[in-house]
């Protein structure tokens, strides 16, 4: 069978500008947004375990249209592949320590809830209007069609602490066994235990390091 191929060929790559060398160590500010799933979520009590929030800056859908030139700015194309790759990885997200995933862009919550709806995501999306957290945090954006957006990078956070960022993120339909990978090669936060999706304690084998 062939593979679906999800992005076009040619993506130009996102340079490393150093725009997220400063995150790692840092703490999410208490900042409260509101998630596709109708719970507004406080990411400074995201509550134990690691959790993974992926950047991104805005997802298409049908029938509208994306700025002009969107293919050609580096890192802009793939946020719909991105959240299908974390769909696909979430259970084994999950099973190596990921205690809960979020995506996270500057777009309004109906409009995302319409992208979780159609992608049927296990998971829930942030909406961000106001841009908080780069104020918060100084987060890289881009400008495209007269829009501030988020660049596209992904932070591990642990306890409130950013613990691992990656930045920058391509090609992001590839970017969630990206995360994968690292997850495997840590061990559990303190005092906890990676889980299956049943909820049952999991023994997860890890490479050699």
């Amino acid at each position: 069978m062939r593979r679906r191929r999800w992005l076009p060929p040619g993506l130009p790559r996102p340079p490393d500008d150093g725009g997220a060398a400063h995150l790692p160590g840092g703490r999410l500010p208490d900042l409260v947004l509101p998630a596709t799933d109708g719970r507004a979520v406080g990411l400074g009590a995201l509550g134990p375990g690691r959790t993974v929030l992926y950047v991104y800056p805005l997802s298409g859908r049908p029938g509208t249209d994306l700025p002009d030139g969107w293919d050609t700015i580096p890192g802009a194309r793939g946020c719909t592949a991105e959240a299908c790759a974390f769909r696909n990885h979430h259970d084994d997200l999950r099973a190596v320590g990921a205690a809960r995933v979020y995506g996270l862009s500057s777009q309004p919550r109906e409009y995302q809830r319409e992208l979780a709806e159609r992608l049927r995501l296990p998971f829930a999306i942030l909406s961000d209007t106001g841009l908080a957290l780069r104020e918060a945090l100084d987060l890289p954006t881009f400008t495209a069609g007269g829009r501030t957006l988020y660049r596209r990078l992904t932070m591990i956070v642990n306890r409130g602490a950013i613990e691992h960022v990656f930045y920058p993120v391509f090609p992001p339909d590839q970017h969630a066994g990206e995360v994968l990978d690292w997850l495997r090669l840590q061990d559990p936060p303190q005092g906890e235990t990676a889980h299956d999706r049943e909820g049952h304690p999991l023994s997860v084998p890890r490479p050699p390091r």
